[in-house]
Formats: C-alpha cells, sequence, structure tokens
C-alpha cells in the first residue's frame, strides 16, 4: 500500500507501480514467512487480475511450464531411486570416493554439479543429482555430533548453486547464454569475433573462480567449526561393500536413471564452433516442441509400466510412491513465473532496464558494475532468460550511445543474468532444494546476498579487464 500510495515510478504507466507494490509484498511474505511460502506462491494469480494487469486464465497458465513438468518427472525418479534404495548404493559410492571430511564432501557435491551443469540445463542437473545428494544427508546425519541440519542446507545449496554457476562456463550451459549468441549475431552480423571458445575462455575463468569463492562461502557459513563427521575413514568403503548386488529393480531403475542423464545431455544441438553437434530431438516433425521435460516424463512414465519382482503385481513405481510429491513447491514454481509474466507485462522491467540510460558519460567499468547490479536484481524475482531478454535489447541501445565494444556490455550482462541465489523462486534448482525443508530462508538470504556481491564484482571486474 505504500508503493501504491507514495510512489510512481512511470507517470505514463501506473501498471508499473502495481506491480512493484505486488513485488513488495510477496517480498515481504517471503523474507518474513509470515504465511507458508505456497500461500505467498497465490498472490500473482489473485492480484494480477484484480488490478488489471492481466487476466486470470493466462496467469494460470503461467503456473503449468514445462519445468514444473521436468520437476515433477524428476521427482518421481527420484522416489523410485530411494524406494528401491538406490540412492543408498550411489551415496555411499560417492562416500568413499571423497572421503569422510565435510569440506570434501560438499567439494564433490558441488564440483560434479558444476562440470554436468556445464553441458545441459541448470534444473535438470539438480534434478539429477538431487536424490544422490539427499541420500548423502541423510547416510552422514546418524554421524554428525551436532548442526547436521547445517550440513544438509551446505550441500543442498552447493548443489543448486554450482549447478547455476556451471552453466556460466559454456554457450550451452544454460539458456540466457544460447539467447544471448543468438541475438548477437542478428545484431552484429559482421562482427565475427563471438565463438564457443570465445565464451569458454572467459566463461571458465569466471565460473570456476565464483565456484571456489561459493565453496568458501558455504564452508566458513555453515561448516567451519560447527560441523564434524565421527567416523572411521574406511567406514563407508565396508557400508558399500555391505550392500551386495544390484537388485532386479535397482538394475531397472539405474538403468532409466543413466538413459535420461544420456538424453538430457544428447538433446539439443551442441554448436563448438569449429562442428556442430546435432541432437535426438531432429528425428522428431517439430524438433522445438521437445524439451527436457519430455525425457523426465517419458522415465516417469516407464517406472509405472516395469514390473517388480519382489513386490508381485506392482510396477517399479505405483501412484502411493508418487503422493509424496510436493504440491507447495509446484505453486511455488508457478508464482516465480506469473511474477516473471507481471514484470513483462506491467513494464517494470522495462523500467528497471531503462535505468542504466543514466551511464552516458561514466567510467565503462562503473558502467559494467551497473549492468551487473540491475539485471541481478531483476533475476532475483524474474526468471533468468526473462532476466536477459529485457536487458539485450538495452545493451545493444546503450552501446550506439556509448561506443564501447558491444561484447563489454552484453556479455556481463548475460553472465549476471544467471546471479540469483537469495530467493527460493530465482532460480528452478533454488525452488528444488528449498522444497526439502532442510533450508532456513533467513540463511538462504544471508549466503545469497553475499553471493551476489560476490559474483557482480567477479563479472564486472573479469569481463571488463579480458574485453576492454
Amino acid at each position: 500500500m505504500v508503493i501504491w500510495l507514495f510512489a510512481e515510478l512511470d507517470p505514463d504507466n501506473k501498471q508499473t507501480t502495481l506491480m512493484a507494490g505486488v513485488t513488495v509484498w510477496m517480498c515481504v511474505w517471503w523474507f518474513t514467512e509470515a504465511v507458508s511460502l505456497a500461500v505467498t506462491a497465490l498472490i500473482p494469480v489473485l492480484m494480477l487480475p484484480v488490478l488489471g494487469l492481466a487476466d486470470c486464465k493466462t496467469v494460470a497458465q503461467q503456473y503449468t511450464d514445462s519445468i514444473i513438468f521436468l520437476f515433477i518427472g524428476g521427482f518421481m525418479l527420484a522416489f523410485a531411486i530411494e524406494k528401491w534404495h538406490l540412492h543408498k548404493r550411489i551415496a555411499l559410492k560417492i562416500l568413499s570416493i571423497v572421503g569422510t571430511k565435510p569440506t570434501t564432501i560438499l567439494f564433490g557435491v558441488m564440483i560434479s554439479s558444476y562440470l554436468i551443469s556445464n553441458w545441459i540445463s541448470n534444473t535438470a542437473t539438480t534434478m539429477m543429482l538431487f536424490g544422490a545428494v539427499f541420500a548423502l544427508i541423510q547416510e552422514t546425519k546418524l554421524y554428525i555430533r551436532e548442526n547436521s541440519g547445517k550440513f544438509a542446507a551446505a550441500l543442498l545449496l552447493g548443489l543448486a548453486f554450482s549447478a547455476t554457476i556451471g552453466g556460466m562456463a559454456t554457450p550451452v550451459g544454460t539458456p540466457p547464454n544460447m539467447y544471448f549468441f543468438k541475438t548477437f549475431k542478428q545484431a552484429f552480423p559482421e562482427n565475427s569475433e563471438l565463438s564457443f571458445l570465445k565464451w569458454s575462455a572467459i566463461g571458465y575463468p569466471i565460473s570456476f573462480s565464483f565456484l571456489l569463492m561459493t565453496y568458501a562461502v558455504l564452508s566458513f557459513y555453515f561448516i567451519q567449526k560447527k560441523v564434524s563427521l565421527d567416523i572411521d575413514k574406511l567406514y563407508f568403503q565396508k557400508s558399500y561393500a555391505e550392500l551386495g548386488k544390484f537388485s532386479w529393480e535397482e538394475k531397472w531403475v539405474f538403468g532409466i536413471f543413466i538413459s535420461c542423464i544420456l538424453l538430457w545431455f544428447t538433446r539439443a544441438d551442441i554448436d563448438f564452433g569449429s562442428f556442430v553437434f546435432r541432437g535426438w530431438n531432429h528425428i522428431f516433425v517439430n524438433p522445438k516442441f521437445v524439451d527436457d521435460a519430455i525425457v523426465a516424463l517419458s522415465a516417469a512414465l516407464l517406472l509405472f509400466l516395469i514390473p517388480s519382482k519382489s513386490n508381485r503385481g506392482e510396477a517399479l513405481l505405483i501412484w502411493d510412491d508418487a503422493k509424496k510429491l510436493r504440491y507447495d513447491i509446484i505453486l511455488m514454481f508457478g508464482s516465480g513465473f506469473a511474477l516473471a509474466y507481471g514484470f513483462e507485462v506491467s513494464g517494470l522491467s522495462n523500467w528497471l532496464a531503462s535505468a542504466l540510460t543514466v551511464f552516458k558519460g561514466v567510467h565503462p567499468l562503473a558502467i559494467i558494475l551497473g549492468i551487473c547490479i540491475i539485471v541481478t536484481i531483476i533475476s532475483e524475482f524474474a526468471s533468468n532468460i526473462a532476466s536477459i531478454q529485457l536487458a539485450i535489447p538495452v545493451m545493444i541501445a546503450l552501446q550506439k550511445e556509448l561506443d564501447v565494444p558491444p561484447l563489454l556490455l552484453m556479455m556481463p550482462a548475460t553472465f549476471a543474468a544467471s546471479l540469483g541465489f537469495m530467493l527460493p523462486v530465482a532460480t528452478a534448482a533454488n525452488t528444488i532444494v528449498f522444497g526439502t525443508r532442510e533450508i532456513e530462508m533467513r540463511d538462504m538470504l544471508r549466503v545469497g546476498i553475499v553471493l551476489d556481491m560476490l559474483g557482480i564484482l567477479v563479472i564486472s571486474f573479469m569481463c571488463y579487464f579480458y574485453l576492454s
């Protein structure tokens, strides 16, 4: 009400102020957890139609994005892995390799998530590793003398944040990078300096240095002098050996799991510059219609069809197993997309992006810092692809005004669109791990704001010195 009554962001467009009020309302409820996060998620579908920003049917459709079905299919796969104790086998194998120190376990999770996310979507990476990481948490809880909740939060946030950071490294790692590639080539067809190698030459140094910083922040905040594992070094090797051979059900679930990973990796084309790897989606009439959600739902369907030998008359997964699905998290997913839609139709995103025009005549480094700050703020509330779709056209216009190399503005903005560590709805990866109830909202906020600031500084300085 304070925003609506006393602020006028754009005199020519009152909808901008109305949407800002809705956003602040949701932020207050998210930050304070005055009500359940799922209740907060209902605000857009109520308020956007009431305020005349969008019709109810269109807002409701935002709650059924294909990523939500990736979430549903991925979690059904995770339920099957848990049901047949495959998660325990995977967890013990990982622990027998990385050792028994909490910090080495955290780094093992983070580097795995980072490397996989270089090549497939951040959401698919998080879903892929979620079952194993959650099993690690359950397996180690018994041997942590105190603060086992802190260790669980560190591993889950490490998984989600590393998936987001890993996406920065390559042009195919996350949708904003691919959108930027396409738009840059259209806007500057005569400019041939951008390639897979050119991106990776700066993407890997930025993302890997930021990964190490994130590891240091999570270790300091959650683990250092707070968590210790009271366990023999060979315990996990012995425990893994005691599991014996794979059961019939484990083999099938593991086969479907591995197939899912391979299909996620190879679905879309990967442009390596010198050659293009063609994805399997080209076997369909319209390749663009087939995305990662199709893979997850196909795997889930198979689990309901393949018979179990241990439980006669049942499949590997039955509907009672799927009833554990977190519908509150599905609502949170939807609210993130609805909020992003509200930003777009109300003009609030354009208003935020237009703030960049104040940088005319300012030092390029200060301009890059300003761009990264504004794009990061937008990406906390809107999806990363929506953030970059708003920012790139402004960058193109600003480049003409400032007469600086286009990559000097556009690449930092693209990297910054992948930042968003404070809120559960900032990225799908955040939402997935927050749904476990192992992470306190205040912890996510405190760690997230530090990482956002570090990310802005790393991106700004490294892009400036590398591209100018």
